[in-house]
């Protein structure tokens, strides 16, 4: 007997993966926990019933909300991470050297927990003496720190749930008033297939926050059409302006210094998002 997992990508498009067995499931305070070993794309955790990441391709995604914006800052020292508790991110943030301390703010710490056990090569960052793990609601922590960070980086789950108010206008706000001055946010913003109006309405909202906003994608097979989005805000710095030759020598597997410019260069119907009104 074959097993196979589906993710409904939609009410009528979805993704499915042969699976060989599950190996953790649990409810938690805040949603249903899965991992699952799938025979194309390793282990995946799922929340919601929603992929979050895979064995597979997690670097692409962890990359491209992570670097874009830390080369953007001049020299980014103090860095938060909203949501992410499987420490993908955190992983990426630390390759920089200016980093001082990297602040993860995780609403459900089971997740952290999960992908300690695992996913130990995507979390193993968390351990890092660098890192300061906090078990707590986004919002609220970025409320109680204003003019502390130099990089934020936001990687929420689908806008559903407790992570609705994180594609929303005063959790923007919040991010504006608790970056630095020459501070840089970076968030993912779903896909421009099936998620065009959300992003309209993150990038007028960002947009109407920070004098640079900037969306750019990347492809990410196991998220819905595999086209992913990601929207920049910068109190000063423009992505555009960063010169190759100055971004650090990085282990990376997808973000180059030959990508950078290219990632922001939008097919027509993604760039007229970024443009409406």
């Amino acid at each position: 007997m074959q097993l196979w997992y589906t993710e409904k990508q939609t009410p009528n498009f979805g993704i499915t993966a042969k699976i060989g067995q599950t190996l953790h499931h649990e409810q938690t305070e805040f949603q249903s926990l899965d991992v699952i070993e799938t025979e194309e794309f390793g282990r995946m955790l799922v929340l919601d019933g929603m992929v979050m990441t895979t064995d597979r391709d997690e670097f692409a995604y962890h990359e491209m909300l992570a670097h874009v914006g830390m080369v953007t800052h001049p020299n980014p020292k103090r860095v938060l991470v909203v949501g992410g508790g499987d420490g993908g991110v955190i992983r990426e943030v630390l390759k920089h050297p200016s980093v001082e301390s990297a602040t993860l703010c995780e609403i459900d710490g089971r997740v952290v927990d999960v992908s300690r056990e695992y996913f130990p090569a995507i979390a193993g960052a968390l351990s890092d003496p660098r890192v300061r793990i906090c078990v707590e609601d986004g919002i609220k922590h970025i409320d109680a720190h204003p003019e502390e960070y130099d990089v934020i980086l936001v990687d929420s789950t689908e806008p559903v749930g407790p992570a609705v108010g994180l594609f929303q206008r005063p959790f923007y706000q919040g991010i504006h008033q608790a970056l630095r001055g020459d501070g840089v946010m970076v968030a993912q913003t779903e896909s421009p297939w099936f998620n065009r109006d959300l992003i309209v309405q993150v990038n007028r909202d960002i947009r109407s926050l920070f004098p640079v906003t900037r969306l750019y994608t990347a492809s990410i097979p196991t998220y819905p059409s595999g086209l992913w989005s990601f929207t920049l805000g910068s109190k000063e710095r423009d992505p555009l302006a960063v010169d190759p030759g100055d971004i650090p020598e990085l282990a990376t597997r997808y973000y180059t210094p030959e990508l950078h410019h290219a990632l922001f260069s939008l097919p027509a119907f993604v760039k007229e998002l970024t443009e409406q009104e």
